[in-house]
């Protein structure tokens, strides 16, 4: 919990590499809700974008794919663990408090990595919180 203590440094606005140069996705993660397991399948290491209209339970559903990986951390091989990387854009400081609470009382916050830039943060940090949390 807190600010990272960085080991290195390195630019937010690097150019992605390309389709053939990235490792192929083969492996699916469970998310734990069947409905997006069966319908959306999300690959292990990919990002995933969620977005909706307001109140439709973006953050619900992001908080419980987080954590439904606790049982893998907890049990699986350290090859099988999965950290999560939660990006909050644009949320109210109290919202994204009250996700990080959540994690804790949990113990699924020690896989998790929060990066936050809230509605009252500047445009300049929201734009780049996405890039961030992605390096």
């Amino acid at each position: 919990k807190g600010p990272i203590k960085a080991v290195e440094r390195k630019r937010v606005d690097v150019k992605a590499p390309g389709i053939i140069p990235r490792k192929s996705v083969n492996e699916p993660m469970s998310t734990g809700l069947k409905a997006i397991d069966a319908l959306i399948p999300v690959g292990r290491g990919q990002r995933e974008l969620v977005i909706g209209d307001r109140q439709t339970g973006k953050t619900a559903i992001i908080l419980d794919t987080m954590l439904n990986q606790k049982s893998v951390h907890d049990n699986g091989p350290e090859k099988e663990k999965l950290y999560c990387v939660y990006v909050a854009v644009g949320q109210k400081r109290s919202t994204v408090a009250q996700f990080v609470k959540v994690l804790e009382e949990r113990g699924a916050l020690e896989y998790s990595v929060i990066v936050a830039a809230t509605a009252s943060d500047p445009a300049p940090m929201q734009f780049l919180a996405p890039f961030t949390a992605c390096t």
